[in-house]
């Protein structure tokens, strides 16, 4: 569990880590902000277009295997990230570390669903979506500090010797010898994979819902209430810090009540939460807005913890990784709505893409309608997977 939590820990540090250190690629390189920002772009586009083959190829030549190499590729553009003697070369670096993420993200969730027990399994999911929390929030924070210490390099070269030390627990911990260490055998054909649509839908809802908080908070916390900078940065922490401490017992719920109730109790906070968001902020103010991210942060636990393990769950062993691969996949897709759809109507409804200069009554409006918005996605999403369940 420990090399699993770290290789999942590392692909996560990896898309937010870089983020604070764009102003700084742009006087070392001289370069605009539009070519640098292709430093967190690469990584993205790579590990959402890598997951589907990354775990085809698990499933193919053995999880096992194929975690060992996307540890060492990750490792490997790491090292070259942080001695990247221009611009461009540290953009192909980055896009190379983010197909080592995406088998990172992918096998780690399969490899996980088959080494715990049948009745943490639940826990295992949980403490993944934990740890995914941690390195997302962790980033920037670390990413800050290692800025100021050791430069733009060390932020990718600190991400090396963590690699290796996911690669050296990986060879010791993950068992060795079972079909799934060498992959399916030459004379057998692979069975047809039953894509669970239903569940792949509503994870990509849900996604979007999330992006959204990341997309219109901000604006909203700073031009809708007025907060200082530090203000908005304490709290947006708000969601990442309960995801951090609610992940893991989201898990044990799971084992405990069942990933089908579960899945839809997570689904129902989320929906509460979203209409919070459309009302409470306007009459409490900032304690409204916390107070609602924490609540849909527990019901994100709580749905990503029932989902990865009950679409897991219904599928043969041979076919886990891909299957993992299409879970992520529709979490990236839905990152992407997320932050570009929802954003859209986020500036329509303020009435200008200007968004700084939008008067505070505008983009409370804004707010408004986005998370109505968004309650329906997730009330769609609800009614999936209550229809999956019966």
């Amino acid at each position: 569990m420990a090399a699993l939590a770290l290789s999942m820990l590392l692909a996560s540090l990896g898309t937010s880590i870089a983020n604070i250190a764009l102003p700084a690629l742009t006087g070392a390189f001289s370069a605009s902000f539009q070519h640098v920002q292709w430093v967190v772009l690469a990584y993205l586009a790579t590990l959402t277009v890598s997951v589907i083959v990354a775990g085809w190829l698990g499933d193919a030549y053995g999880l096992r295997r194929m975690q060992f190499f996307g540890l060492g590729l990750f490792a490997s553009a790491a090292l070259l990230c942080g001695v990247a003697p221009n611009l461009w070369i540290l953009v192909g670096a980055r896009a190379i570390q983010g197909i080592g993420a995406a088998f990172l993200m992918t096998l780690t969730m399969a490899l996980m669903r088959e080494t715990a027990g049948e009745d943490r399994i639940g826990r295992a999911m949980g403490l993944l979506g934990t740890v995914s929390a941690l390195g997302t929030a962790l980033g920037p924070s670390l990413g800050g500090v290692l800025l100021s210490i050791a430069g733009w390099q060390g932020i990718f070269l600190v991400q090396f010797p963590l690699a290796i030390l996911a690669l050296v627990l990986a060879f010791i911990a993950l068992p060795q010898g079972s079909p799934r260490e060498t992959g399916r055998s030459s004379g057998q054909r692979p069975l047809k994979t039953k894509v669970p649509f239903g569940y792949l839908t509503a994870n990509l809802l849900v996604a979007a819902v999330m992006m959204t908080t990341l997309v219109v908070g901000p604006f909203y916390l700073g031009l809708g209430l007025g907060l200082t900078e530090l203000a908005v940065g304490l709290v947006m922490a708000v969601g990442p810090v309960t995801s951090i401490f609610s992940g893991i017992p989201s898990g044990r719920v799971v084992d405990a009540w069942g990933a089908r109730r579960v899945l839809g109790g997570g689904l129902i906070l989320l929906l509460v939460a979203t209409l919070l968001l459309s009302f409470l902020p306007h009459t409490i103010g900032v304690v409204g807005y916390a107070l609602s991210i924490a609540i849909l942060a527990v019901g994100y636990q709580l749905f990503q913890a029932a989902t990865n393990t009950a679409v897991l769950a219904e599928v043969p062993k041979d076919q886990r990784g891909g299957v993992s691969g299409l879970l992520n996949l529709s979490r990236n897709l839905g990152l992407i709505a997320g932050a570009s759809a929802m954003g859209a109507v986020f500036a329509l409804v303020a009435g200008t893409d200007e968004l700084g200069h939008a008067p505070a009554s505008a983009v409370g409006a804004g707010l408004r309608i986005t998370f109505l918005l968004a309650g329906g996605m997730t009330m769609v999403a609800l009614l999936i997977t209550r229809r999956l369940s019966r």
